[in-house]
């Protein structure tokens, strides 16, 4: 596996690999969040032109993972990160995160933020697991609050959700260690 910058070749791929990652909610009773669209060509692009917008790409350089983010309130916010089911458990998503992260850091950006379903195996607990805490009503900065009226305007509080954060390492530590539980 390698992770590389997407290429606008990839977008309709990206739209794929969110279809089938989604598709496990619906034996969770989340039949909206399986059927809900992937990000439109025209997102997945304002990311990737970004910089902030990564595949994890298999033998052929074929996607089989992406994870997207964006800076806010002086952290990198994970918008999305999604991994075929035929590539999970894999430590796929865990290395996406680890690069995201380095990202972070290389622009001065102190820590992770997401915000996820709290019942979902492979959502909250999973992110604890690699060191996220959820954040506390009073902790959560204008630009996450923004972000979870969003998600709310859009139907996703039917379900449980919080946001967490990852705090990184100071200059010279490596977050790549953390989240690879190095």
């Amino acid at each position: 596996m390698r992770i590389r910058p997407a290429t606008p070749g990839d977008l309709p791929a990206l739209q794929d690999v969110e279809r089938a990652a989604g598709a496990p909610f619906r034996d969770l009773g989340m039949p909206e969040i399986a059927d809900d669209d992937p990000p439109t060509l025209d997102e997945l692009e304002r990311y990737r032109k970004a910089g902030r917008c990564w595949v994890a790409a298999d033998e052929q350089d074929r996607p089989t993972a992406y994870l997207t983010a964006e800076p806010v309130d002086g952290a990198l916010h994970v918008e999305q990160v999604s991994v075929h089911p035929r590539a999970a458990r894999r430590g796929v998503g865990r290395t996406l995160l680890a690069h995201a992260a380095e990202h972070a850091l290389e622009r001065d950006l102190r820590a992770l933020t997401l915000t996820t379903f709290t019942e979902v195996p492979w959502n909250a607990p999973y992110y604890a697991r690699l060191g996220f805490r959820v954040l506390s009503e009073p902790e959560l900065t204008p630009g996450l609050r923004r972000i979870r009226a969003e998600e709310s305007a859009h139907g996703l509080d039917q379900w449980p959700r919080v946001c967490m954060r990852l705090e990184l390492p100071p200059a010279g530590g490596t977050s790549a260690g953390l989240l690879l539980g190095g």
